[in-house]
């Protein structure tokens, strides 16, 4: 398929309707370096999709209500895979999604589309809405897709910021300049601090950066993220 700017124009609304937006497009000339397609070759553009803030969330909350399972074990897993499966489906192009096997660098991709580069906390951190965004999905085509990939920013934003609020606000000083205690903030977690703070209003640290706030998750969506991580018993 080719002919990019219809092609995002006729995806745009298809995701607005599930509060997903199209995230970016990673080129692969010639197909090289581009992940598998599902009918031979290899993509050479894949469109990321995913949330700005919490724009997926009463679209997820209003079909989980819908399901007798209330969308299994992993239902925000199980949404986006509906949800863009389907819109892979009308567009002839296959989807890959960061809970699968194999894994695609999402990271990367997210990196080279919008020039993004990661925070302390690991997550990359977007100029406009922090850390308040992510990725549910991809899509991959065989042609090509017009969109601009945008190189690393040479801003480093984190460097930029004066006071680094997101370094002294963890409880358990998990969050380092050069790396991220996993397993210091998931001890913490299960302990009565870590649940009436983090566990109720979503990681403290995140929420004290000063970047993007006006898009932060609301509270039920901090809530769902927190408890859907698998902590040890406490």
């Amino acid at each position: 398929m080719s002919g990019p700017s219809p092609v995002l124009a006729d995806m745009v609304p298809a995701l607005g309707q599930h509060g997903l937006h199209v995230r970016g497009v990673v080129h692969f000339p010639g197909g090289q370096g581009g992940p598998a397609l599902s009918g031979g070759g290899h993509a050479r553009a894949v469109v990321l999709i995913g949330n700005v803030g919490g724009s997926l969330w009463e679209a997820f909350c209003n079909w989980r209500q819908r399901q007798a399972d209330r969308g299994g074990e992993h239902p925000l897993d199980a949404w986006s895979k509906a949800v863009i499966g389907d819109i892979a489906r009308h567009f002839g192009a296959t989807p890959y999604y960061p809970s699968d096997q194999p894994y695609q660098p999402f990271q990367q991709w997210a990196m080279q589309a919008e020039g993004l580069r990661a925070s302390p906390l690991g997550i990359l951190i977007h100029p406009q809405y922090g850390l308040w965004h992510g990725y549910r999905g991809a899509l991959g085509f065989a042609g090509e897709i017009e969109g601009e990939a945008r190189p690393p920013s040479d801003r480093e934003i984190c460097e930029a910021c004066p006071d680094k609020p997101c370094l002294s606000t963890c409880p358990v000083t998990a969050v380092l300049r050069d790396r991220f205690d996993v397993a210091g903030c998931r001890s913490h977690l299960v302990t009565t601090e870590g649940k009436a703070g983090c566990m109720a209003r979503g990681c403290l640290a995140r929420a004290a950066c000063p970047v993007g706030s006006h898009y932060r998750y609301p509270e039920a969506q901090l809530r769902f993220h927190m408890e859907a991580l698998r902590l040890p018993s406490g």
